[in-house]
This record gives C-alpha cells, structure tokens and sequence, in this order.
C-alpha cells in the first residue's frame, strides 16, 4: 500500500558536494561549510536519525565508478559512519540480482552518484529493485534517497535528459525523457549556476508548466521532506522556477529551433536555510516564518486553539 504522502526523504544535490577536501591550497572554492557539522553529506547521515546509518552508494551513473565508489566511502568514513557499502551496477543484468534487493531492503540512505542520469532510468526502470525503493521511501519514516547531479536529476517522474546551453530558449534544445520517479510535481537540474543552465530549466518548465523547476548549485542541496517541504542546505544557491503564473507561452506549439517567448515566469532564488512549499507555491526567508504562516491559517480557519496546524 502506498502512503498518500511519503514518508521518507529526498536529498537532490546539484553535484561537487564537499566530500572532507576543502579548504587546500589547490582548491579555489570561494564558500564552504564546515564539513563535519554542516555539510551536505553530515546533513544525509543526521536525517536518517541513526549514528551509523547503513549507506548504499550506487555508482551506476558514473563511468569511473571504482573511483568515485572510493571517494565516498572515504568520506563517510570521516563522518564516522562504518557501514558504507557499493552497488556495482552497470549493465540491466545486475539490477535483476536478487541480492541487491535483499541489501536494499536493509540500507537506511541509498546514495546515488554523478554520471549520466539517463543510465540511471536505462538500468532500473520497471525493476524490482526500483519498485522496492519506491515503496519504502514511500512507507518507511527517514529513509533517505540521496543523489547527486545525474543522481538528482534523475529522481523526478519528469527528467532533464541534456540539452545544449548555448542554444537554450530554442524549441527542442532541451531533451527530456522519464525518470525514477520518485517526485511527480518536480523538474530538477544540477551545477546550475556553474555551468549557466538558466535558459534550460525555463524552458523545461515552459514545456512543462505545471511543474516546479529547480536548480540546484554546487555543493548545494534540497531536502524534501512528505514530497512537498523543500530545506536548502549546503553553501551555494537554488534556484526555484514556477510557471503557473505564465500568460503568453508559446513553448508547446513552437517549431523545433523557433525562440521560445513566455510571459510572467516566477523566480525565486535560495540559500541555506530557506524553505519552499512545491504544493502550495510559497517561499519562506526561515522555520519561524513558515510556522507563523502556518498559525495564520489555523486561525484563519478558524481552527480550535488546541488543534495542530495544518503543514504548509
């Protein structure tokens, strides 16, 4: 049975998340957090509520993935967490292995890397072991489904498959495609700020208005919480996109190559600890706000004073 809201988490992050590298002399990174107490992947561990969460990191979209595979259990490791384990899945065959099933079904946080997304959708779609995920990330309280880049991008139903940047905003040179499935109301892209892929997402979301579009920066992160509640962590930027405001959008019926033309795309734009409601279209500066906001419509509603408001 599937719970009308999940129960679990979504972790999407927009890629060249600090793995216990920075600060060093080679590396110009102008913001960073505290890795041990403030990073993304310190954030991934606390939410599954365990001190030594069992990891599952899934290296399926990477195409270096013994490398990439040893880098985050390196950094795990550092955030004391010894019970970090690899999916070596590369071909459709693997994902049919009754024993990755079986391991699934005993991991508290699914991590999946950078990569190709499409790989992803080509390698587990209508799997058992996509069907085991999706059901306990639906019925299961703190299991968390984190992602990184191609690994982000990949857990919406509708996905970003590529697309050329410097052609964005012309019919067709955005592609999409079906991914994982894990979020319905959602497009997500990944390096956003980075590599410039503002013109990619609106027109992503022009053809596709009913969805929200997010982009995420590096070493930057949402995490969703009952499939709706986005929390901004990490140390850059996401950006959220919402077309359901557009008058004039001529996306739909543009010839491939014709410029796209929309009218009244909201932007807003996030930090670290700043919220948004995808269901109901609000941005709130902190925690506090979004409860007084939350008390307002109690008490709008009318609602006895011993009732619990409503989530927003």
């Amino acid at each position: 049975m599937k719970n009308s809201r999940p129960l679990g988490k979504l972790i999407a992050i927009g890629g060249n998340e600090d793995k216990g590298t920075y600060p060093n002399p080679r590396t110009k990174k102008k913001y960073y957090l505290n890795f041990f107490e403030l990073g993304i992947l310190k954030r991934v561990v606390l939410e599954s509520g365990k001190e030594d969460p069992r990891i599952e990191v899934i290296t399926t979209a990477s195409m270096i993935p013994e490398e990439v595979a040893r880098i985050y259990v390196s950094s795990f490791t550092m955030l004391n967490c010894n019970n970090v384990s690899i999916m070596d899945i590369r071909v459709p065959e693997d994902a049919l292995r009754p024993e990755y099933v079986e391991r699934l079904k005993q991991a508290d946080v699914v991590m999946f890397s950078g990569g190709n997304q499409s790989r992803l959708t080509d390698i587990f779609g209508g799997t058992e072991f996509l069907a085991t995920l999706q059901e306990r990330y639906y019925n299961q309280p703190n299991f968390i489904i984190a992602g990184t880049s191609a690994g982000a991008m990949a857990m919406s139903k509708t996905m970003i498959k590529g697309g050329s940047v410097p052609d964005a905003l012309m019919k067709g040179a955005v592609k999409m495609g079906t991914g994982l499935g894990f979020i319905d109301n959602v497009v997500i892209d990944s390096h956003f700020v980075k590599r410039g892929r503002f013109g990619r997402l609106i027109e992503a979301v022009a053809l596709h208005p009913k969805l929200i579009g997010i982009g995420l920066g590096e070493d930057t992160g949402v995490l969703i919480t009952e499939g709706s509640q986005i929390e901004t962590i990490g140390s850059n930027l996401v950006i959220i996109m919402d077309g359901h405001k557009l008058e004039h959008n001529n996306a739909p019926a543009a010839r491939k190559g014709e410029a796209i033309s929309i009218e009244s795309m909201l932007l807003h734009v996030l930090v670290k600890g700043n919220l948004y409601d995808i269901d109901q279209r609000e941005f709130y500066p902190d925690l506090k706000l979004r409860q007084q906001a939350a008390e307002s419509v109690r008490l709008t509603a009318g609602q006895d004073a011993n009732e619990p408001a409503p989530a927003l």
